[in-house]
């Protein structure tokens, strides 16, 4: 029960670090014009968070299906039954704004 609180607590920090860092790369990008906004950078940032696990996890089930993969449909990490597919595209989706900015400033140092 300990570890499940503290997993759960670590992917709420992880989506809240994401979800910041989506923020932040958007305003930096200044993608959309701020007088004709209606929403708020963070819904924004969740929904395009979603969309890319979303998009992440289809592709994996396209990429299985494909290559004929034995994937087990659920796991059990510390009493939660999960997808696996689904865990490795919200990880995935996560980790992309770390990705990117290392990118960025990688690029930016050469």
């Amino acid at each position: 029960m300990f570890w499940t609180i503290i997993i759960l607590l670590v992917i709420v920090i992880l989506v809240g670090w994401a979800i910041r860092a989506r923020i932040h790369l958007r305003r930096r990008r200044s993608v959309q014009n701020i007088e004709n906004t209606v929403t708020s950078p963070a819904s924004l940032a969740m929904g395009e968070l979603i969309a890319i696990a979303g998009g992440i996890y289809l592709s994996l089930v396209l990429l299985e299906s494909f290559l004929d993969l034995t994937i087990p449909e659920r796991i059990m990490i510390l009493n939660m039954s999960l997808d696996p597919l689904a865990l490795l595209a919200i990880v995935i989706a996560l980790l992309q704004p770390l990705f990117i900015i290392l990118y960025d400033k990688l690029i930016n140092n050469i």
